[in-house]
């Protein structure tokens, strides 16, 4: 599902503008990945999902040009201001994102509900992995430390 004009050309702009400038509205960061033909660095906003102490990123729009780019590029980086997080990624099997699907729901449900088809954080765990193979979800694991952006 694409995201309306509202999103693209007001919320986004509106994440993206608060996050570039250290301001984290709600876990926003700014993920910034090489383009898996062009090489060139694409950004997006995204919201960061914290669970036990291990940060994941998923797509609520599905798959995406981000998530096709992530894939190919094997990570990226997280930006928040002027600091700056290289990282790479392991995607998670669907059977594991029950779990963090309910938590991404939890904490955004209400930004990116609609993405989800009706399945929210208190839907059970069978309707959460029906709905898993069309939402990626990312493990991310930094590499070295966060750096101020150049």
């Amino acid at each position: 599902m694409k995201p309306g004009w509202i999103t693209v050309n007001v919320l986004n702009r509106a994440v993206a503008w608060m996050t570039r400038r250290g301001i984290s509205v709600r876990g926003s960061r700014v993920l910034a990945v090489r383009g898996r033909k062009s090489g060139e660095w694409r950004r997006t906003p995204v919201n960061l999902l914290t669970v036990d102490g291990v940060r994941y990123l998923v797509a609520p729009r599905g798959h995406v040009q981000w998530t096709h780019n992530m894939r190919a590029a094997g990570g990226g980086q997280l930006i928040l201001g002027k600091h700056t997080q290289d990282f790479t990624v392991t995607e998670v099997a669907d059977d594991d994102k029950p779990a963090l699907l309910r938590a991404y729901l939890k904490r955004w449900k209400a930004e990116v509900g609609v993405f989800f088809g009706g399945v929210g954080p208190d839907s059970s765990d069978a309707e959460l992995r029906a709905i898993a193979p069309k939402h990626p979800v990312f493990r991310v694991t930094p590499t070295g430390s966060a750096t101020p952006a150049a």
